[in-house]
């Protein structure tokens, strides 16, 4: 079954390396590249814990982020986690699904205040009572349109990885046919994002790469995409 992965590196070779483990054939075609920006630590004092809710973040922040690595990360999957422990923490807490669940974790244990190096588009935190100061610390630079290589891969049938909303929106605007592309999301909020009008839409059952090419393997056995008409 062919794949259409879209999220930025070095995560698009990551999943096309678990796709192939599975049987499938990943066609990359990253639609966002990422960039480090200038930045201004704030000063580490009476910060409790630091927040991660990227990968990217860690990657791209610089010695900026070493201030920070005595305090214990609260990380939002397991990428986010391994690239904090590669940045220098020693204490790193995976929390479950989104920045919002992981801000709910900092709140039943106890964290008043935490940093959170960010990108410059990032997804809002809903409510809280942790104070979260924000630093952007990486862009993530769109395309402003769908590569050629990754339009004939629909015209051959392949289902099309959602790995985030922003995707998501930005898919929206840029596939034509939409009517005659599979799509599988990685949440929720991805496939609405998404919009509608896709010939079907699938959720992986957790926010984690793996579920996701669990979904697209199941999507491979029961629906055999053919090309657009």
């Amino acid at each position: 079954m062919k794949l259409l992965i879209v999220r930025p590196e070095p995560g698009a070779s990551a999943t096309a390396d678990r796709a192939r483990q599975l049987g499938l054939d990943p066609t990359l075609a990253p639609l966002f590249h990422i960039r480090p920006l200038p930045w201004q630590a704030p000063d580490p004092e009476g910060f409790d814990a630091l927040l991660l809710t990227s990968a990217n973040a860690a990657r791209n922040a610089g010695a900026g982020l070493e201030a920070f690595a005595h305090l214990p990360c609260y990380a939002v999957g397991e990428p986010s986690a391994e690239a904090a422990i590669e940045a220098g923490f020693a204490d790193v807490r995976t929390g479950p699904s989104d920045g919002a669940a992981a801000a709910r974790m900092m709140e039943e244990e106890k964290v008043r205040r935490a940093f959170h190096p960010c990108g410059r588009d990032r997804a809002g935190l809903g409510e809280t009572e942790v104070e979260i100061v924000q630093r952007p610390v990486y862009a993530a630079d769109a395309v402003e349109e769908l590569p050629a290589h990754a339009s004939e891969a629909l015209d051959e049938g392949a289902l099309l990885l959602i790995h985030s909303p922003r995707a998501g929106a930005l898919l929206a605007r840029l596939v034509a046919g939409k009517e005659s592309v599979a799509i599988a999301a990685i949440s929720a909020a991805a496939a609405q994002a998404a919009g509608s009008g896709w010939r079907s839409v699938a959720v992986a059952s957790s926010p984690r790469d793996e579920a996701l090419l669990e979904l697209a393997a199941k999507l491979c056995q029961t629906d055999r995409h053919g090309p657009r008409s």
